[in-house]
């Protein structure tokens, strides 16, 4: 099989730079390369998509919209930025929701999800698929993150000679609850409202835990359990490589959760806990792994026509 062309472009940034990383040693890929003077050159980029097979862009919103506008229709993009995801021509790629892996695959755009998304995605579109979750209950999201998904720019911060004492504990941030994930997490989950998203940052490099608390009677009748959601959970993510659910109330030694427990890996865990008047949904993953470049890898897979699963760490 002829190796199959990508072009990254942003690949400077936190995301491209791990995606061109973990690309590197693909026999299956060969990775487009602009000169230092010609990676901010518009109609050198533009050639170097012509020339792949996909392109894969890690740039801000902005930059995205610049250079899609000017692409040739028959480009096959992969977009890594906020700018498309609630965008009808555009595939939404997480390939396990609503038997997306197919779109996915035959798209020529595909945005990849934001990080906070993806856990919110994973716990609560099954159950609103599937009737359990009435669409008008009020859904409150936390989401504990480590700090490289703030970019560069915090990552300098945090590790930098002269951090703020204030860093060295959880910080709540997005405080206007305006925070740039809830368009997609609406619509794709196709609630009439935004959840109140509260997310916070800590002093620790990667990993991710996104969790719901609701009271068992915002459930049907038939589903008022947590060995019922577990259930429900395992039947939706049946044989999905990436995804571990695990039986109600099942938490490790310790009786936490560790936020850093998938750092390093693309997949994402599911937890049902809590008792029979209260249920805690939580999603564990790491916001570098399934929550960007493994995410992204994952598409690209997809719509190249490879192994889906190929470059990922299960």
């Amino acid at each position: 099989m002829a190796e199959k062309k990508v072009f990254i472009d942003g690949a400077e940034g936190t995301t491209g730079l791990r995606i061109r990383e973990r690309l590197a040693d693909r026999q299956d890929l060969s990775i487009l390369t602009l000169g230092e003077a010609q990676r901010k050159d518009l109609p050198s980029r533009l050639h170097a998509m012509e020339e792949a097979d996909l392109s894969i862009l890690c740039l801000p919103d902005h930059a995205s919209r610049e250079i899609v506008e000017l692409a040739s229709p028959h480009t096959r993009i992969c977009d890594t930025s906020t700018a498309y995801r609630t965008h009808p021509d555009w595939v939404y790629g997480f390939p396990e929701l609503s038997a997306r892996r197919k779109e996915v695959h035959a798209a020529s755009r595909v945005c990849v999800p934001g990080c906070h998304a993806t856990g919110f995605l994973a716990l609560t579109v099954p159950l609103v698929e599937q009737g359990v979750l009435p669409k008008n209950v009020p859904l409150v999201c936390h989401s504990l993150t480590g700090y490289s998904g703030g970019g560069k720019k915090m990552i300098a911060a945090y590790e930098g000679p002269d951090k703020p004492e204030s860093y060295n504990a959880p910080r709540l941030y997005a405080l206007g609850l305006q925070h740039k994930h809830l368009p997609e997490m609406q619509a794709v989950a196709k609630l009439p409202s935004p959840p109140l998203f509260c997310p916070v940052v800590d002093d620790y490099y990667c990993g991710m835990l996104v969790y719901l608390s609701l009271p068992m009677h915002s459930f049907s009748a038939r589903h008022r359990s947590g060995e019922d959601l577990a259930a429900l959970y395992a039947q939706y993510y049946a044989d999905e490589p990436l995804f571990t659910v695990h039986e109600a109330g099942e938490l490790p030694e310790d009786g936490t959760l560790s936020a850093k427990g998938m750092a390093g890996r693309d997949t994402l865990e599911i937890f049902t806990l809590g008792n029979p008047e209260q249920i805690l949904l939580a999603a564990r993953f790491d916001n570098l792994g399934k929550g960007a470049s493994g995410a992204a890898i994952q598409c690209m897979n997809l719509m190249l026509g490879l192994p889906e699963t190929s470059g990922l760490v299960l």
